[in-house]
């Protein structure tokens, strides 16, 4: 029987499960994650607002490992062994004949000061601490922004920052209380957006202008405090400041031999195999990948590759070559609590259209016909 072992419980190693159940309903597949939950980020923007909470995001997936016939290992990872055919947790070692990593990313967090930010995507509790300080605030400066990896250009996740943007003021127009505060984003990027094309980036600018948005481009970033971010433009005054910094390796990749890109993830070629790695694949934002530097680090991207990681290690464990590569396509709907944004970029080009109620709809129609497979 076929060992197959997946490391993380997000988009892309819940993707890998489903893939190699659908191909093979006998291969044995243990699943190694702190919890048996998936957080669906991309509803965290609705909860400022209170138009989601966390039984909307958070979903459980006990029922679902138990459909997919999937053992799973509550434990964080710890390292690897044997060239990747033994997974060490602190719990135990556990055997494999093939090896998905599907462990997400880590934000860089050396800015100084960073702990007066709150980084949005790193879950429900940052959503709500969002929620509870907006409510609490009676005015003031709010500053929201994002950075990269300098030496990763794809690991970096700026599209929710202009949805947490957006759909603050969209919240605090409802409120009848947006005069009472500023909103000011900011990037070290002189075109912010630009990953999503040069029409995403005049667009994104001028929905800024006309919400009365004040912008900060640019600048390297060098610190924040209590009140204020500092950057070597300039500094300007913040009561709140939400910031998604770039993205490296988890830390336990530094306790493996497998092979590194200069920004910190793992190494791999077009069929999702990590670099010098017999059956050792990666997917999602774990993985650094061939191709435009625009490539997103989103759910979407993470599924893709995840499905292509999961079918070459069916193949390879029969015996055949990897051959399946994944699409290189970014997707998003960029939401502002009652309207949306659709843009999309591939190799052959790309588009946008502009914010409409109906997208906003479809966003929130996708979110329960995705979620539904886990429920």
């Amino acid at each position: 029987m076929k060992k197959i072992t997946i490391i993380g419980s997000g988009f892309a190693g819940l993707t890998a499960v489903r893939t190699l159940r659908k191909k093979d309903k006998e291969a044995e597949i243990t699943l190694i994650s702190p919890k048996a939950e998936l957080v669906y980020m991309p509803s965290l923007i609705w909860v400022p607002s209170g138009a989601a909470s966390k039984k909307d995001i958070v979903i459980p997936l006990d029922n679902f490992f138990k459909r997919m016939n999937v053992v799973h290992i509550v434990s964080e990872v710890s390292g690897l062994e044997n060239q990747g055919r033994s997974v060490i947790t602190p719990i135990g070692t556990y055997e494999n004949d093939a090896l998905i990593i599907a462990s997400g990313g880590r934000f860089i967090k050396k800015l100084p000061g960073i702990e007066h930010a709150i980084t949005p995507c790193e879950g429900m509790k940052a959503a709500e601490a969002i929620r509870d300080r907006v409510k609490a605030m009676d005015g003031g400066d709010i500053a929201i922004g994002f950075s990269g990896n300098p030496k990763e250009p794809s690991a970096m996740r700026g599209g929710p920052m202009f949805e947490f943007l957006f759909g603050l003021d969209t919240q605090l127009r409802v409120e009848g209380r947006r005069d009472k505060f500023k909103l000011t984003f900011f990037t070290p990027a002189a075109k912010p957006g630009a990953r999503l094309g040069e029409k995403a980036v005049d667009g994104l600018l001028s929905e800024m202008k006309k919400r009365h948005i004040t912008t900060h481009l640019g600048h390297k970033m060098k610190e924040f405090t209590a009140d204020k971010v500092v950057t070597e433009g300039g500094e300007f005054a913040a009561d709140l400041i939400l910031f998604m910094p770039g993205m490296t390796g988890n830390t336990w990749f530094d306790n493996t031999d497998l092979a590194r890109s200069e920004g910190g993830l793992l190494k791999a070629n077009n069929f999702c195999e990590v670099e010098g790695f017999n059956k050792v694949f990666v997917a999602g934002d774990s993985g650094s990948f061939p191709g435009p530097e625009w490539m997103p680090k989103q759910a979407h991207m993470a599924d893709l590759q995840a499905a292509a990681a999961a079918k070459n290690a069916l193949d390879m464990l029969d015996g055949k070559a990897a051959s399946h590569t994944f699409k290189i396509e970014l997707m998003c709907i960029v939401d502002s609590n009652n309207k949306g944004m659709y843009v999309s970029r591939t190799l052959k080009g790309g588009l946008m259209l502009p914010n409409c109620r109906l997208m906003h709809i479809a966003k929130k129609v996708f979110g329960w016909w995705y979620l539904r497979q886990y429920r």
